[in-house]
């Protein structure tokens, strides 16, 4: 059973994650030149699930298009949003406060070799866990991500008019590959201001009855972001079928 070294960076800028999971990925591959002889299995590799939250950000997808960033330059930089074009696939998305980013680093050849199961098994992940708080998730394909009905009997109060009408997106998922050693993830909204995505358009969809949402609006309730980890972390070792421990630096 492989393990998977958990560890919760906290609030992070985007960057700094970003070079942090890089090294940890570039790792995995010379750990795996290293080893060449040798068939995944039978030598012990590292593998990362880190958890981060980041100051406001809006991120772009090698697929995506800018035109889906609804912001001037000088607008974003005003509201103090950061705006990275980065590898993974997918177009743009949101980062913030108040969302669980998730980016497991594992080489997949000690898991499966399989990039859709690798992305179901993530949906999965996030499905479980929003069971856990009550909430019934689905997929939606062709789309990727975890997405919840339309609820229209809902009479609670909504972010937007129609809301409880539409599909509404709780986790956007965008990954890349490297010699079978992921980078990248999921971005969860727990508490998250959604007021952010009206500056772009959520994962290149425009759709009129699609929108965005997070288990704080859906569960009618505070979540406690800590518990909700403890949620991802325990779906996330049965669903891969590894060993989870904590990594402390």
């Amino acid at each position: 059973m492989p393990k998977v070294r958990w560890q919760d960076l906290g609030r992070m800028d985007y960057a700094l994650a970003w070079d942090y999971q890089t090294q940890l990925h570039r790792r995995l591959i010379a750990r795996k030149q290293e080893h060449r002889h040798l068939k995944a299995g039978q030598y012990e590799q590292e593998h990362y699930f880190l958890v981060v939250e980041h100051p406001p950000v809006f991120t772009l997808g090698k697929s995506g298009s800018e035109q889906h960033l609804l912001l001037s330059e000088d607008e974003r930089k005003r509201r103090g949003i950061q705006y990275f074009p980065i590898n993974r696939g997918g177009d743009i998305t949101y980062h913030g406060p108040g969302q669980i980013v998730g980016y497991p680093i594992l080489d997949l050849e000690c898991f499966f070799t399989d990039v859709h199961r690798y992305v179901r098994s993530l949906e999965e992940v996030i499905i479980r866990t929003l069971s856990d708080f009550g909430v019934t998730a689905q997929r939606l394909p062709p789309h990727t991500g975890v997405w919840l009905p339309p609820r229209p009997e809902c009479t609670r109060p909504a972010p937007e008019e129609g809301f409880w009408e539409k599909f509404r997106k709780i986790c956007a998922i965008g990954v890349h590959l490297s010699r079978w050693v992921t980078l990248h993830g999921f971005a969860f909204n727990i508490h998250t201001d959604l007021s952010f995505f009206r500056y772009i358009v959520p994962c290149g969809i425009a759709d009129a009855d699609k929108t965005v949402t997070s288990l704080s609006w859906e569960g009618g309730e505070a979540v406690e972001m800590a518990a909700v980890k403890e949620q991802l972390k325990r779906h996330f070792s049965a669903v891969f079928d590894c060993e989870m421990e904590a990594l402390y630096d």
